[in-house]
C-alpha cells in the first residue's frame, strides 16, 4: 500500500495536516477537523496523545480494555512504518471502536439528523456515506460534513478521523449538486473523451468534493457492459454508467477518472467487483440476481486490475451471485471472490468494501447481523449500510460475536487494522 502525496485539497480532510488515524478531539468537545482552506497547513490539530494502556469509555458507558497486539490479525501486522503506526493505534481502541472502524453508515446528503448523530456516537461509527440527493452546494455540504467530523472524538472513535464518502459518478448517479458542484455527465459520455481530458475534468470534480470535506468517492464504475446487453443491464447499462462496452474502453475511462480523483486528494472506489455488467436485474431491487457468464479469468476483470496496479485503496464488491465462480454465495459472502480472486489472483491489499447491504433486496433472506458476520467471515474489510436504523443491530451483533469467538475477534481486528493503515496513507 503506497502513501500518496496529496495536493492542497488535502486541507479539507479531517485533521488537515495529519493522517486521518492520528486525529483527536480536545476534551472540550470541539471538532477535530480543520475547516476547508486553500493550504494544507490550515486547521491542523494535535497528534493523538492517548496512552496505549488507556481504557476508553464508550458513549453508552461500557468499556472494553484494549487487548494485546497478538489479537490483531498477524498477517496484517506491522511490516512497514505505516503498518506499525496503525497497529499502535489499533491497540488503543476498544472492541466497540474497532467495530465502528469497519462500518460505513449512511446519512442524508443534506446532513445527519440528531438521531443519526446519536447512532454514530453510540455505536462508535468511523465512516460515513452521504446518501440520497442534495442541491445545497459545496458550502452547505461542508457545514454538514463538519458536524459529522465532530463525532471523531477520543470517546467515540478513539480520536480516529472519518472516511466521509458519497457517490459522485455523474449522470443519474450524482449525489451532490448545487453551487460549487459541476453537473457531471454519465460514464458513457465520459468514456467518449480522451483519457487525459477526462482525468483533468475528474480532478476538478474531485476538488469540488474535497472542498466539501469529502475524502472518498464511491466511483468510478469499472463494470463492462457488453454492447449486446446494453440498456438491458438494469444496474449499469440502463443508466449509461459504464465507460464503454469493452474491457479496454472501461479500463481507459475508469483509470482516468480514478487518477483525477487521486490528484484532487479524494480516494476513488473501483466498483462492482468482479463485474456487474452481465446481469439483467439490479441487486438493489431484485432477489437472486446471478451472473451466469463471468469466470475467474474473465477479461472484464482488466479494469479492476488496472486500478489495483495504480494503487487503488478501495474496491467495492458486487452483491450478485456468480455461478461460474461461486454459485453458493453472493460475491459479498464469497471467500473465493474476496480472498482467492481479489486478494490472491489480483494482488489487492486495500479495503474491500461492500455495496449497500442493508436496503438491497438481494440480501433479504439474512438478518442484518448475519449479513455482517458472513461478509467479514468471507474476508470483507468495510460494510456499507445506508440504513442508519440497522446500524445498532449490526454493530452490537459484531461486538457480541467477537466477544464470544476469539477467531472472529481476530477477523475484526485485522479488518480494523487495514482501515487504520489506509487512513494513515490519506
Amino acid at each position: 500500500m503506497r502513501t500518496r502525496l496529496r495536493t492542497a485539497a488535502t486541507a479539507v480532510l479531517i485533521c488537515a495536516a495529519l493522517p486521518l488515524a492520528a486525529c483527536t478531539t480536545p476534551e472540550s468537545g470541539s471538532s477535530a477537523s480543520g475547516t476547508p482552506a486553500a493550504s494544507s497547513g490550515a486547521g491542523g490539530s494535535s497528534p493523538a496523545t492517548a496512552s496505549a494502556n488507556t481504557t476508553t469509555a464508550s458513549a453508552s458507558g461500557s468499556t472494553d480494555p484494549a487487548p494485546s497486539s497478538s489479537s490483531a490479525g498477524s498477517e496484517q501486522a506491522s511490516s512497514t512504518p505505516a503498518d506499525s503506526a496503525a497497529q499502535q493505534r489499533l491497540e488503543k481502541l476498544t472492541l466497540q471502536q474497532r467495530v465502528g472502524q469497519v462500518l460505513m453508515m449512511g446519512v442524508p446528503a443534506t446532513g445527519a439528523g440528531a438521531s443519526g448523530l446519536a447512532i454514530m456516537k453510540q455505536q462508535h461509527i468511523g465512516n460515513t456515506f452521504l446518501k440520497g440527493r442534495s442541491t445545497a452546494g459545496v458550502d452547505a455540504t461542508a457545514a454538514a460534513v463538519k458536524k459529522i467530523e465532530a463525532t471523531a472524538t477520543q470517546q467515540v472513535t478513539g480520536g480516529v478521523g472519518q472516511f466521509i464518502s458519497t457517490d459522485q459518478e455523474g449522470g443519474k448517479v450524482q449525489v451532490l449538486k448545487g453551487t460549487g458542484f459541476s453537473t457531471i455527465p454519465a460514464g458513457i459520455t465520459q468514456g467518449s473523451w480522451d483519457p487525459q481530458t477526462l482525468q483533468q475534468r475528474a480532478t476538478g470534480w474531485g476538488k469540488e468534493l474535497a472542498g466539501a470535506g469529502i475524502n472518498v468517492n464511491l466511483a468510478p464504475v469499472a463494470d463492462t457492459v457488453p454492447e449486446s446487453i446494453g440498456t438491458g443491464n438494469a444496474p449499469i447499462g440502463a443508466f449509461g454508467r459504464e465507460y464503454g462496452h469493452t474491457p479496454q474502453a472501461v479500463t481507459a475511462g475508469s483509470s482516468a477518472f480514478a487518477a483525477g480523483m487521486e490528484a484532487a486528494g479524494v480516494a476513488p472506489v473501483m466498483k462492482h467487483y468482479p463485474g456487474l455488467g452481465k446481469v439483467s436485474q439490479n441487486t438493489d431491487v431484485s432477489h437472486g440476481v446471478t451472473d451466469t457468464v463471468t469466470t475467474r479469468d474473465d477479461s472484464s476483470l482488466e479494469p479492476f486490475q488496472a486500478g489495483i496496479d495504480a494503487g487503488a485503496d478501495f474496491i467495492m464488491l458486487s452483491s450478485a451471485y456468480y455461478s461460474k465462480i461461486d454459485p453458493k454465495n453472493p460475491a459479498a459472502f464469497s471467500d473465493t471472490v474476496i480472498n482467492s480472486m481479489l486478494r490472491g489472483d489480483q494482488g489487492f491489499e486495500g479495503i474491500v468494501i461492500s455495496d449497500d447491504m442493508c436496503d438491497a433486496t438481494q440480501f433479504r433472506d439474512w438478518k442484518y447481523a448475519t449479513r455482517a458476520k458472513k461478509f467479514f467471515d468471507a474476508g470483507g474489510t468495510m460494510m456499507l449500510c445506508v440504513n442508519q436504523d440497522a446500524i445498532p443491530a449490526i454493530a452490537e451483533g459484531l461486538v457480541a460475536q467477537a466477544k464470544a469467538d476469539p477467531e472472529f475477534r481476530k477477523t475484526i481486528d485485522a479488518a480494523a487494522l487495514k482501515v487504520l493503515t489506509v487512513k494513515d496513507g490519506l
